[in-house]
């Protein structure tokens, strides 16, 4: 998964399960002489993607592009990814000003693995909030790692976008996935996807990292406690409230850019003021005192205190 937020550089809401496997034809809603439908053609001109893909399928929350290996007649992706925006803009809020909120998704077939995100900050992406996934699996699947990846990439416009605010300074800490791990049980379970939430639950319950110390695990001791003493959703959506609110940033043509990353302490005071209460034990017991560079984030979470007085728990 490769980052776009460092470039200082998905109909109504389907709330059934997701896990069948369609095979319907696919109609465009609207046509394209409608001033709002996306651009029925994409040429990619990032990393080493360079296919020309096409809408298949549009509403005004979601536009699905496949390229020519895609076959036209899977459906899934259109409905899927509608609810999970949906509901991804109910909890954090818009992604863009005046500009078309669409999400953009594309998606390869054997080719470009993987996947990565941009948002409407990204001129590399054309100020479009989106996700761009290739994978060796058929897509006709709307399960296990076909729904994950497509999630995933979501989570990361949440952390890079929110509140319309460039960057994340978070992910110097949780990496790449950690963040995505409470967001997709989030979205999963409030869709009543509840056979995925399980499933999700069951597996990051048991994952184990390396970081900030060997043996950490981020969903079963920091995450999903915050999450179910908490707030849910609300406590999610308020870490990132306040990080718009009180962390350094500067003004740019879309709105606010991040202007450096959270230290470990900062980190703990500020989820403490989203969850309105002081999770310094919480944070000692998953993570141990040091951070990941090995300094006393105990220090750090003291002084984080001072610097943002008006975190309060």
């Amino acid at each position: 998964m490769r980052m776009l937020f460092f470039s200082l550089t998905l109909l109504g809401l389907f709330t059934a399960s997701c896990g069948k496997t369609e095979k319907e034809v696919i109609k465009l809603t609207g046509n394209q002489a409608d001033p709002n439908a996306p651009s029925s053609t994409w040429k990619e001109h990032w990393f080493e993607h360079n296919q020309l893909v096409k809408l298949v399928s549009y509403n005004a929350e979601v536009g699905v592009y496949y390229d020519d290996d895609v076959p036209k007649d899977i459906t899934w992706p259109q409905r899927t990814m509608t609810a999970i925006w949906k509901y991804t803009k109910a909890t954090y809020g818009a992604f863009g000003q005046d500009k078309d909120k669409r999400l953009s998704v594309i998606l390869h077939f054997n080719k470009y693995g993987g996947g990565h995100p941009a948002t409407f900050f990204d001129a590399s992406h054309d100020y479009r909030n989106m996700i761009d996934v290739g994978s060796n699996n058929p897509w006709t699947d709307s399960t296990g790692w076909n729904l994950d990846i497509v999630a995933h990439e979501v989570g990361h416009i949440v952390e890079g976008a929110s509140k319309g605010t460039h960057n994340s300074p978070a992910m110097a800490i949780w990496h790449d996935s950690k963040w995505m791990e409470i967001y997709q049980y989030d979205v999963y379970k409030n869709l009543g996807w509840d056979k995925e939430a399980t499933r999700w639950y069951n597996d990051k319950m048991n994952a184990v990292d390396n970081y900030p110390q060997a043996g950490t695990q981020w969903f079963k001791n920091w995450f999903y406690p915050i999450y179910r003493d908490h707030g849910g959703k609300d406590v999610l959506n308020g870490f990132f409230t306040l990080l718009s609110q009180q962390f350094p940033t500067r003004t740019i043509s879309l709105g606010k850019e991040y202007t450096r990353d959270l230290n470990m302490g900062e980190f703990v005071h500020f989820w403490s003021g989203a969850a309105h209460s002081n999770l310094k034990q919480l944070a000692l017991d998953a993570f141990g005192t040091n951070d990941e560079k090995g300094q006393d984030w105990t220090v750090q979470f003291e002084q984080a205190r001072k610097d943002f007085p008006n975190i309060t728990y």
